[in-house]
């Protein structure tokens, strides 16, 4: 049995451990503990650096954040570096920590939120402070905000935010946020992800009905029955791979780093099957699951509601679906979703967001690049389509492009991408604080 680290922590863990012990548990639909402590933590943090703090909370307890820090040349596009503060429900049964106590262990920092995206979000506090401490600016003007409710979609967060209060972000051109910019195994080698899209994200309902009666009758028109065939066919559907700009290049890079170690991926995978691309996603190991999901749609059963009492048999049954397609091809899968499930299956739209995509090219992607190749000399980044989804999304209402860049430096067997919504979500100390360096690094450059 391990014992929890004792020796002192870095900043950037130290706010990211605080940050974790605030339950912001944010369960959907409206249903949440609200982020109003952590953003007046934050608030009052960013105010001790000497910055200019505004809150806003369209829904009670739903509180955003944000500060403007003055760069050198006011004459640059602003950049944005936001952050969310809930994070999604941990059932502490199942973890080995108290989910919300920050525990320090193993080297690493562990609790919800400490991949999505308090580590993120400390790195941002930690790479401002340094910069003002020193008595430096930023290249340009910096919009440091941090949002509620992105767990469900930004609708009670960001989506207002933007709705309401653009000029927060006035002068920006370009965000920066989370998932993207960390390592991951390649065969023998290694390679950093950024992140220059998202998949649209369609929640769905599906309802089945039937006729109520006694669950000891004979009694085909089944509510549940019904709705449980439709959600195993779904379910069990296999997408097609549809390769995007992005995801053409994401194949090309790890394949050209599969075939320059030694021939093979991890478990054996095979360099000269690298035009397929889930093979090459194996060369990855425990990210190629994550992978994987970005060159396909995903429709994945989420939870089930039905019935009231064992011996009654229900008139109806419900089941909610998180589907992720690929940029702009909503409204195909919702056709073939149908067919799927069939006509006697009702289909009812929870929420509906946008996919992203931008070039990987430009002065802040090689901004962001060099970064790395400073801290991490020689490692190739490569873009990547995120299956998942940020607040950038809310973002692009207003013609601003964002980016995936919390960079992290990884152990290649730490199954990073796995801990995105699930159990015992722990990050190393080490690679907060590389984080740090490379964001105040490219914060002092671009």
């Amino acid at each position: 049995m391990t014992s929890p680290d004792v020796s002192p922590l870095p900043e950037v863990a130290r706010i990211a451990r605080d940050l974790i012990r605030f339950d912001t548990t944010n369960y959907g639909e409206g249903r949440a503990h609200g982020e109003r402590e952590a953003a007046e933590y934050v608030g009052a943090y960013l105010e001790a650096l000497g910055l200019e703090v505004e809150y806003y909370e369209p829904v009670p307890r739903r509180t955003n954040v944000v500060a403007r820090v003055a760069g050198r040349d006011p004459g640059k596009p602003a950049l944005i570096l936001h952050g969310h503060l809930d994070v999604v429900p941990a059932v502490a049964e199942d973890w080995s920590v108290d989910p919300f106590a920050g525990v320090v262990k193993d080297g690493m920092l562990w609790g919800r939120g400490a991949v999505d995206m308090k580590d993120m979000d400390a790195m941002i506090l930690a790479s401002v402070a340094e910069l003002l401490r020193a008595g430096e600016r930023p290249e340009r003007d910096l919009i440091v905000v941090f949002f509620a409710d992105e767990e469900n979609g930004g609708v009670e967060g960001s989506q207002l935010v933007v709705r309401d209060r653009p000029e927060w972000f006035a002068g920006a051109t370009e965000a920066i946020s989370e998932v993207g910019g960390y390592s991951i195994g390649v065969g023998e080698g290694r390679a950093y992800l950024l992140q220059v899209g998202e998949k649209a994200l369609v929640w769905m309902r599906l309802r089945a009905h039937g006729t109520a009666g006694h669950g000891s009758r004979f009694h085909p028109d089944n509510a549940v029955t019904r709705l449980a065939e439709a959600v195993a066919a779904l379910g069990r559907t296999v997408w097609p791979i549809e390769l995007t700009d992005t995801t053409r290049q994401t194949v090309a890079g790890l394949a050209a780093l599969c075939a320059g170690s030694d021939g093979t991926g991890v478990g054996g995978t095979s360099c000269d099957d690298a035009i397929d691309p889930d093979a090459v996603a194996d060369s990855t190991g425990p990210a190629a699951g994550f992978l994987r999901s970005t060159f396909r749609t995903t429709t994945n059963p989420t939870g089930l509601t039905a019935g009231y009492k064992h011996n009654v048999i229900p008139d109806a049954a419900a089941a909610a679906i998180d589907v992720r397609t690929l940029p702009g091809q909503e409204d195909t899968v919702l056709a073939e979703i149908q067919r799927i499930v069939g006509d006697d299956v009702a289909i009812e739209i929870v929420h509906r967001d946008i996919g992203l995509e931008v070039p990987f090219a430009g002065e802040l992607v090689d901004a962001m690049v060099g970064a790395l190749e400073r801290h991490d000399p020689g490692i190739p980044v490569i873009p990547y389509l995120m299956g998942g989804g940020t607040d950038n999304k809310a973002l692009a209402e207003l013609g601003i492009a964002g980016y995936g860049f919390a960079p992290l430096r990884l152990p290649r067997d730490l199954d990073f991408t796995g801990m995105f919504h699930g159990v015992d979500e722990r990050v190393p100390i080490d690679a907060l604080v590389f984080g740090q360096r490379v964001l105040v690094d490219l914060l002092r450059t671009y």
